[in-house]
Order: C-alpha cells, then sequence, then structure tokens
C-alpha cells in the first residue's frame, strides 16, 4: 500500500523537540516505518511548518531557515 507521511513540524516542535532536544535529528521516515505495518510502502514525506516571526528573537527566522 503506497503511503504519505505529512508533518505538521510546529505541532512535532512543542510536542516533543522543545522538551527532548535529543530528538532534534529525528529520522522521522524510519520512525514511521517501524510504527507502520510491513504493507505500507512510503513513497513520500511532506514535512509543512509556520513562518516564525521575529517579534521575538531577531534571529528566528534566520535560524529556522537553516
Amino acid at each position: 500500500m503506497k503511503t504519505v507521511i505529512y508533518i505538521d513540524g510546529f505541532n512535532l516542535y512543542y510536542r516533543l523537540l522543545k522538551r527532548s532536544p535529543q530528538y532534534k535529528w529525528l529520522n522521522i521516515k524510519l520512525l514511521c516505518e517501524n510504527v507502520l505495518i510491513p504493507a505500507n510502502q512510503i513513497i513520500e514525506v511532506n514535512y509543512y511548518t509556520a513562518r516564525v516571526s521575529s517579534r521575538v528573537s531577531v534571529e528566528a527566522p534566520r535560524d529556522q531557515q537553516i
């Protein structure tokens, strides 16, 4: 079964990465391969996020782009 993974980067950050920075380089595709049944063939991983504002930190938009 062909499977596409969609990641909400904003929620991923605030629910996992902000509290547990050791997961900063989490391999999302590998995680999904281990969670899904073998019949799922991951053909694409799409990552979406909102742009951060420079109101809190002037460097924030640059840091996000990196």
